[in-house]
C-alpha cells in the first residue's frame, strides 16, 4: 500500500465516466474564463475545487466579507469531482469510529468529532431548505444490515460507550446518540425488506444476517445542492471558470525573496493555467484526492482513491417497497457497502449503490493511486450488479433463475476521494506555505464533514476563534500531525490477508 500512496497524483482526466446525477446538468457548468482586463488588482481569494467544500468555503467567506474578489477555478466541468459523482448519502456512523478515536484521542475529542458529524447532516439539509434549492432534500433513518458476528458485537459496544459518554439531549430520538439495535430475531427482515442470507452469486463465503443499527441520516442530490450555493455564490460576486485545470502556483517574482517584504498591494502567488496567470493574495485547495498535484508536500499523505457505484432499477415484482423509507450500509467482515433509495417523478425508485473494495484482494490496493475515473474495475462491477438482489432477495423465488426479473443496471460510473494516513481530513494553512490553505482528505466521508470544516476554515482565514470551540483539533493539519502520518491504507476497512486497519465505515 506504500508503493501505491507514492505513485506521483496528476490532475484530473479530461474524459471521465458521464456521472448518473449530470443529467440535467447546471446552466453553470458552462466555460467561463477568468476575467484578466485588470491584471494588477489581485483576487482576494482563489479557490482551486468546485465540490462542496469550495462552494461553501466561497459561501462563508461572501457572507462575511461582502465584496471580496473571489474566483473559482475547476479543471473540468463545475462540480465534476467526487461531490458530483457520490451517492448523496448523509450518514455519519459516528460510533464506526468513536472507540477508535477515544483511544487516540481521548473523549472530548471523540466527541467533538462525533457532534460535527451530526452537526454537519442537520445544517446541510437546513441550509437547502433555507436558501429553496430543489435538490431531493430530506432527513430520513439510516440502518445498518450486519452480517458479521464479531462486528456486530463491536458496534454494540462502540454505541453502548457513546450513548454513556453523550448528554441526556443527544441521546434522544434523532439526535446524535439515538441507536435502536436489533438483535437477530428482532423483526430486521420484515421492518427492512432484507433477505436472511446474502444471495450475491460473487460472494462465496456464507454471510448470515446477524443483526441492525437504525440511526438519523439523510440523503440529498449532492449535485444540485452544491450548484444550487453555487448560483447563490455566483450572484454576490464569485467568479467561476470552468474547464481551467491549475498546473502550477508559485509566489510572485515580487514576493519570492525572504529580503523582500510584499506590499498590501501586491498578489502573494501567480496560479498558472493554460488560458492566464492570475494573481491572488490567497490560495484554498479544496482538491480532495487531487491535492498532492498542486502540492507535492502531501504525497503519501492524501492519496486518491478511486470508488465505484450504480443506479439500479428494481423490477416490479421486487419484495420491498417502490420507495424505501431508509437508506442503508450492508456491513461484512472486511468492509462494507452503501445504499441510497431515490424516489422519482412517477412515483418510481433508483436505488444507488456502491463501494466493493471490501471484496477485492488487499483492500483494494489497485484502487489506490489512480485518478483515473474514466473507466471501471470489472470485479466490482460484477460484483455492485449482483448487490441488491443479493441483500434484498431475488424478486420471484418460485421461478427459475433464468425467468426471474433482475435489477436493470442503468448507470455506472467512478469517482476519485481522497484518502489520508490516519483517517481524519487535513484542514488549515499548509505548514511552510503561508498564504496557502486546505480543507482536504475526507475518506470518502465527505458529506458528513466538508460543510462544518469550510465553516472552520474561513474563521481561520478571517481571525476568528469560534472555531476552537466545536472543531476537532485533531483535524487541523500541522507538521507534527504529518509526521506521524505512514499510509497503509484505508482505517475504516481490514484488509482481508493481513487482518490490519478497522471493519465498516459509511463511505458516501
Amino acid at each position: 500500500m506504500e508503493a501505491r500512496a507514492r505513485i506521483p497524483v496528476g490532475p484530473p482526466v479530461h474524459n471521465p465516466l458521464p456521472s448518473y446525477w449530470h443529467n440535467p446538468k447546471s446552466p453553470l457548468s458552462a466555460v467561463i474564463e477568468p476575467e484578466t482586463s485588470n491584471p494588477t488588482k489581485p483576487y482576494d481569494y482563489a479557490i482551486i475545487g468546485s465540490g462542496i467544500s469550495g462552494a461553501m468555503i466561497a459561501y462563508n467567506l461572501l457572507n462575511t466579507q461582502p465584496g471580496a474578489r473571489i474566483v473559482m477555478l475547476e479543471a473540468r466541468e463545475i462540480c465534476g469531482g467526487a461531490t458530483g459523482r457520490n451517492g448523496g448519502h448523509t450518514k455519519a456512523a459516528s460510533y464506526r469510529t468513536y472507540l477508535q478515536h477515544k483511544e487516540e484521542l481521548g473523549e472530548e475529542e471523540a466527541l467533538k468529532i462525533a457532534r460535527l458529524e451530526y452537526a454537519n447532516i442537520v445544517e446541510t439539509h437546513r441550509l437547502a431548505r433555507e436558501l429553496g434549492i430543489q435538490c431531493e432534500n430530506e432527513m430520513c433513518n439510516t440502518v445498518d444490515l450486519i452480517y458479521d458476528q464479531e462486528t456486530f458485537e463491536k458496534g454494540k459496544a462502540a454505541i453502548e460507550e457513546l450513548r454513556a459518554d453523550a448528554t441526556d439531549e443527544e441521546k434522544e430520538w434523532g439526535k446524535m446518540a439515538w441507536y435502536r439495535v436489533y438483535e437477530k430475531d428482532d423483526g430486521i427482515k420484515q421492518k427492512f425488506w432484507c433477505a436472511d442470507t446474502n444471495t450475491n452469486p460473487t460472494v462465496i463465503q456464507e454471510e448470515k444476517l446477524v443483526g441492525a443499527f437504525e440511526y438519523v441520516a439523510g440523503r440529498i442530490h449532492a449535485y444540485r445542492f452544491t450548484t444550487g450555493i453555487l448560483k447563490a455564490c455566483v450572484q454576490k460576486g464569485l467568479q467561476l471558470c470552468n474547464n481551467t485545470p491549475v498546473h502550477s502556483i508559485l509566489p510572485t517574482v515580487s514576493t519570492a525573496s525572504p529580503a523582500t517584504s510584499p506590499s498590501p498591494n501586491k498578489p502573494l502567488f501567480d496560479i498558472f493555467t493554460q488560458y492566464a496567470t492570475i494573481p491572488t493574495h490567497t490560495i484554498i485547495l479544496a482538491t480532495n484526492g487531487y491535492t498532492p498535484y498542486l502540492l507535492p508536500s502531501l504525497q503519501s499523505f492524501i492519496v486518491p482513491l478511486r470508488g465505484q457505484i450504480t443506479a439500479q432499477q428494481p423490477p416490479k415484482t421486487s419484495k420491498h417497497p417502490s420507495v424505501l423509507t431508509h437508506t442503508y450500509s450492508f456491513i461484512y467482515a472486511s468492509g462494507y457497502e452503501y445504499m441510497v433509495p431515490r424516489q422519482l417523478p412517477d412515483g418510481a425508485q433508483h436505488i444507488i449503490i456502491g463501494g466493493g473494495l471490501g471484496r477485492l484482494p488487499q483492500g483494494g490496493a489497485g484502487e489506490f493511486g489512480t485518478v483515473d475515473d474514466s473507466a471501471l474495475n470489472k470485479n466490482i462491477s460484477m460484483y455492485l450488479r449482483g448487490t441488491v438482489s443479493g441483500y434484498f432477495g431475488t424478486p420471484s423465488p418460485g421461478e427459475s433463475a433464468a425467468e426471474q426479473p433482475a435489477y436493470e443496471t442503468i448507470a455506472e460510473w467512478t469517482g476519485i476521494m481522497g484518502a489520508t494516513a490516519d483517517g481524519r481530513p487535513f484542514v488549515g494553512e499548509v505548514p511552510g506555505r503561508k498564504g496557502v490553505w486546505v480543507s482536504v482528505g475526507f475518506n470518502g466521508h465527505g458529506m458528513v464533514l466538508c460543510l462544518k470544516a469550510a465553516e472552520a476554515l474561513v474563521e481561520m482565514m478571517t481571525g476568528k476563534s469560534e472555531r476552537e470551540r466545536w472543531f476537532p483539533e485533531s483535524f487541523l493539519i500541522g507538521p507534527e500531525r504529518l509526521e506521524k502520518c505512514e499510509f497503509h491504507g484505508r482505517t475504516d476497512m481490514q484488509v482481508q490477508e493481513t487482518g490490519e486497519g478497522l471493519v465498516g465505515g459509511a463511505e458516501k
